[in-house]
Formats: C-alpha cells, structure tokens, sequence
C-alpha cells in the first residue's frame, strides 16, 4: 500500500493515470505530453508498475502501457472501510 500511496503522490505520475485512463499508450507517446525527458517518463511508468497502477505489455518493438483499475477499486473499496468505522 505505500508504494501506491508515493506513485499518486506526484504529480506527474498523476497526470500519466489520467491520460492511459483514456487509452493505452507506449512510452513515447506519453513522453509526447509532457516536457521532460525520456529518462524521467520511465522512471515514473517504473514507479507506477511497481506499485500496480500500470501494467506494461510488449507489443512488437513497443512496451504499451495500461491502467490497472483492480488496484484502483482495492484502494477505493479500502477508503470506504475506514469510513465505516467512524
């Protein structure tokens, strides 16, 4: 659970959640959308996929990227419990 709660922590990995929310996209056309290097893009889509957000798929020469929304729902379904309790 704390590598999900440091991967929504930033920002950008924030922004990369909104945009495969959309559709799925290999690196480069995430990098597309952002101002910042390459390096730095995968580092963040590392940080996601460590912590379930994303899950990655090698398709011909690319590595295409999607959302997990199971890990979503479990971290969703985890809020509602404390909000039970109170």
């Amino acid at each position: 659970m704390n590598s999900l709660f440091k991967a929504l922590n930033d920002e950008t990995r924030r922004q990369i959640i909104e945009l495969l929310k959309e559709k799925d996209m290999n690196a480069g056309e995430i990098a597309e959308r952002f101002n910042i290097s390459k390096p730095s893009i995968s580092h963040h889509l590392d940080i996601l996929r460590q912590a379930d957000l994303v899950t990655s798929e090698k398709k011909g020469q690319f590595v295409e990227y999607s959302l997990n929304t199971t890990i979503l729902e479990d971290l969703l379904n985890w809020i509602l419990t404390l909000k039970d309790k109170s």
